[in-house]
């Protein structure tokens, strides 16, 4: 039996001797050889007995067949030699611990090549591996493991399983994890006895781990300049100082302060060593995002002409990470019909705890729509709170303000004091252009009349999800459902903001905006439920381009919910994507009606992201 050794066995070499001549070698080549013009070199690497992805996984390791210039004999000395040791690594992660390798530059050992003379000229390179056999485990051990916490050692670390130094890796890894959960934030790899018996093809591997103490979080120090004040940084992390150290417990604070949107990078470490009594300090290093940001966005489509949207936001107003953004919009621009809205949002983290996020809102919108013109005012105060990196809720009460001319009559006044309950769970990969995963956003909105008017509940749910084809992503499968629906008040008590129509770009492609409503004496009103269902097929056909077949379809009714006699249209078309790094894809979309309306024929959709 024989320990495990750091190199394969390499024909007629002393690595050590390599060692000592690699430094002089740079000098001396750079100095005794000019350049000769460039030739291409030949460069190969065969393992017979080693299978097609083991063959696969060397030749994306070497770097000699990464060389192509013949004449930099240097480079491809400096390659031949690193490619021994890159090699052999990759044979032990496949479980091969007794292999030999073999690098001939012009039929001579690279490991014999006397550095202080190198060749002139190198014009062929062959790399021959014969992996030998595969080892298995002998013994395969990790100790002390913690009491009471669950350690997910791999199911190949065990004797008689395949054996590699992947594997152990895992092991070690598992090991650390585990006691790191148990409250060790100082357990480390003490040691590792590794022997590899050639004659019986076996790898014996003992991990010794050294956990540490037991400790609870001292204090969270600040470093990097900020300009947040320090005591608005602390309450915003929420810190758990005096708890027994959990990593998912400084994890939290982190993510708190990068959610702020204040700060471009967040980094909380743990401090040299532990303090005398039994807490361990911990070093917040920030970074501010700059304090001012300006978005812009345009779309064009048939029925709804170009809308112009911008936003422009400050990451921290008062000193604590406060963010106040002003959102501005207008759409129909070119028609008849124009919308226009400004918003202004002021968040305040941790005001009322950590965690929570006091929000302010105020809004101003004037709507020209087909079938209805309304001003609205709107002011809100609440309360959001990050359940995880995925998940938030949040809860308002606020006061609209609502005059409107609709199907029912002209200058209608609405005055509701509304609450506010929205949750949002967004597990996509890409929020601008998703493969996987899902989105789930659904809303709750309380409304009591101050005029007299009925009370009422609106109810509004939108959910998406993706799924892809195959292990490659280039196809995938979209599907979105949106539902909405007013409960209590008739249709006619209710202002028009509230109610539902379909159709155009947010529902159904093909059909124009807002064009299925319900009929108010020969006119058009917003129906009190709605349901529309959109579904996609999306196709790279390149890095940057995609094509996308889609069907849309819509239902409006008159009730509180859609039934099958509710009034319905929909859509179908194809689109073309084309992906801009930092932005998204940029979207064109065309459709037709495929039921319902037709008159208006073929649209056209243009925008950035994904329609859904």
């Amino acid at each position: 039996m024989t320990s495990l050794p750091p190199l394969c066995r390499i024909a007629c070499t002393s690595l050590h001797r390599l060692r000592s001549l690699s430094f002089a070698a740079s000098l001396v080549t750079g100095l005794l050889y000019a350049l000769p013009a460039a030739e291409a070199l030949e460069a190969s690497l065969t393992a017979p007995k080693a299978s097609s992805e083991l063959t696969e996984n060397l030749q994306g390791a070497s770097a000699s067949l990464g060389m192509s210039d013949a004449s930099k004999v240097q480079e491809i000395l400096a390659a031949a030699l690193s490619d021994y040791r890159t090699l052999v690594q990759v044979l032990y992660d496949a479980g091969h611990f007794a292999p030999v390798v073999n690098i001939r530059i012009d039929g001579k050992e690279a490991a014999e090549i006397d550095l202080l003379t190198p060749p002139r000229r190198i014009e062929a390179v062959a790399i021959t591996v014969d992996p030998g056999p595969a080892f298995d485990f002998g013994q395969a051990e990790v100790s002390p493991l913690p009491q009471g916490e669950a350690v997910a050692l791999p199911e190949d670390f065990a004797p008689g399983h395949p054996a590699s130094t992947g594997t152990i890796q895992a092991a070690a890894t598992a090991a650390l994890t585990a006691w790191d959960r148990a409250g060790h934030p100082k357990v480390e790899l003490a040691a590792q006895d590794i022997t590899a018996n050639a004659v019986k093809q076996r790898l014996d591997a003992t991990l010794h781990i050294s956990p540490g103490p037991r400790l609870r979080l001292g204090r969270m120090q600040i470093k990097g300049e900020s300009d947040v004040r320090q005591g608005a940084i602390r309450q915003i992390a929420g810190f758990a100082t005096g708890a027994v150290y959990h990593p998912e417990l400084v994890s939290k604070s982190a993510t708190r302060l990068r959610r702020t949107g204040a700060f471009s990078s967040v980094t909380l470490r743990q401090a040299d060593a532990p303090n005398a009594d039994g807490t361990l300090d911990f070093i917040a290093e920030i970074e501010d995002l700059p304090k001012r940001r300006f978005t812009f966005g345009i779309e064009f489509s048939t029925s709804e002409a170009v809308e112009l949207s911008s936003s422009w936001m400050h990451r921290n107003l008062f000193g604590a990470a406060e963010r106040l953004k002003i959102d501005l919009s207008l759409s129909g621009l070119g028609s008849s019909n124009l919308d226009g809205s400004v918003s202004a949002r002021l968040d305040q983290p941790a005001a009322l705890g950590t965690g929570e996020t006091l929000f302010y809102l105020g809004a101003l919108e004037q709507l020209e729509e087909e079938h209805y013109t309304a001003t609205s005012i709107t002011g809100e105060i609440g309360v959001r709170r990050s359940v995880s990196e995925t998940t938030f809720v949040e809860g308002a009460l606020g006061l609209r303000l609502i005059k409107a001319d609709d199907a029912y009559g002209t200058d209608r006044e609405f005055k509701y004091l509304s609450g506010r309950l929205r949750a949002e769970k967004d597990k996509r990969d890409n929020k601008t252009d998703p493969t996987a995963g899902y989105y789930l956003d659904g809303e709750i909105v309380p409304f009591v009349g101050l005029d007299g008017r009925d009370a009422g509940l609106q109810v509004n749910i939108d959910a998406r999800g993706y799924r892809s084809l195959g292990n490659t992503g280039r196809v995938v499968l979209a599907g979105r459902l949106q539902l909405g629906s007013v409960i209590g008040p008739n249709a006619r008590d209710v202002s028009p903001t509230l109610l539902y129509f379909s159709g155009g770009a947010g529902s159904v492609r093909g059909q124009e905006f807002q064009s299925l409503g319900i009929d108010v004496g020969g006119n058009s009103a917003g129906g009190r439920s709605y349901l529309a269902l959109s579904g996609e097929i999306r196709g790279r056909i390149s890095d940057a381009i995609s094509l996308v077949g889609f069907y849309d379809v819509g239902f409006v009714d008159e009730n509180s919910l859609v039934s099958g006699d509710s009034a319905y249209h929909a859509g179908a078309g194809i689109g073309l994507r084309y992906d801009v790094t930092g932005i998204g894809p940029i979207r064109f979309d065309l459709a037709m009606p495929v039921s319902g309306d037709d008159e208006d024929g073929l649209q056209f959709y243009i925008g950035i992201g994904q329609a859904f």
